[in-house]
């Protein structure tokens, strides 16, 4: 496995401090995203490029947005704009294009559904020369309702989406404060995995007790190594599986700096995720 990370941690940086923070640090590739280091289609390959001319691997590139926003006009810009960027991205040859499906709350489940299947399906076919894959990350979204979260949820989608060229950046953080199990998570979809996310979860259980799972203040993302997760049993998990691909890490620890803060901090942040996951990955 590759170890890289998601470079939205340093939106305040330009791409080029990024990339030599990356191969100076020793990782193996950058998930970038669209909004903080790319903008526009057209500036696609000159990111790629620059990333590789440090020797990193391209992992990903991660575009966000409700591609089932309620309001239709915005519905139409973003996925307009999606399609331009999954052509540039499957002809600079990144292997996978990250998107987040969303929801439209004036729908109903099955129409929000088949409406986005029906979009990825389109995506699909428009990408068929570059064999561009697209993938899903299960962050439930900022209202914690996002379609194609959970396993019943990509139960949902994969019955409708049969291409394995679409699938999963699977995020084991988010599993773990809306109470689903990560390892039967993984197990059950395994083959449609095609990144992981390396990101952790701390729960404060007296907070908890106190504040309920609606409150606030029990729960905060950590650093791979920090919170909960069983690493060595995950990554053996994904290994069995057949998982060779990225572990990309999402730096959202803030007592290493994020979101925004210190820059020092957090590279510090990266670069403990960074050795902490060469060890596990190096005694399985």
């Amino acid at each position: 496995m590759k170890i890289g990370f998601y470079t939205s941690t340093f939106n305040d940086r330009p791409l080029e401090e990024v990339v030599d923070f990356a191969a100076s640090a020793g990782f193996d590739a950058i998930e970038i995203d669209v909004g903080g280091h790319i903008k526009t289609p057209d500036r696609v390959e000159a990111a790629v490029t620059l990333a590789r001319s440090r020797g990193l691997s391209v992992s990903s590139i991660t575009y966000f947005g409700n591609q089932l926003d309620a309001d239709r006009d915005k519905r139409r810009e973003l996925r307009t704009k999606t399609a331009d960027f999954a052509k540039a991205i499957g002809e600079a040859g990144v292997p996978i294009f990250v998107i987040f499906p969303g929801r439209d709350d004036s729908a109903s489940e099955d129409a929000n559904y088949d409406d986005f299947a029906e979009f990825a399906i389109k995506l699909i076919a428009e990408t068929q020369s570059s064999g561009l894959t697209f993938a899903i990350e299960n962050w439930p979204g900022p209202r914690d309702n996002f379609i194609g979260t959970t396993p019943r949820g990509w139960q949902e989608l994969f019955r409708r989406i049969t291409d394995p060229r679409f699938g999963l950046e699977f995020d084991p953080s988010h599993l773990l404060r809306i109470g689903v199990d990560p390892y039967q998570a993984m197990e059950a979809v395994k083959d449609r995995i095609a990144i992981l996310h390396a990101k952790d979860t701390a729960i404060d259980k007296d907070v908890l007790e106190a504040v309920g799972y609606h409150g606030k203040g029990w729960w905060q993302y950590k650093l791979p190594g920090l919170g909960l997760i069983d690493w060595p049993r995950f990554l053996r998990q994904a290994r069995g599986a057949g998982f060779d691909g990225t572990l990309s890490i999402e730096h959202e620890d803030a007592a290493y700096g994020w979101p925004g803060k210190d820059l020092s901090a957090r590279k510090e942040g990266e670069r403990l995720g960074l050795d902490y996951l060469k060890n596990v990955l190096s005694r399985l």
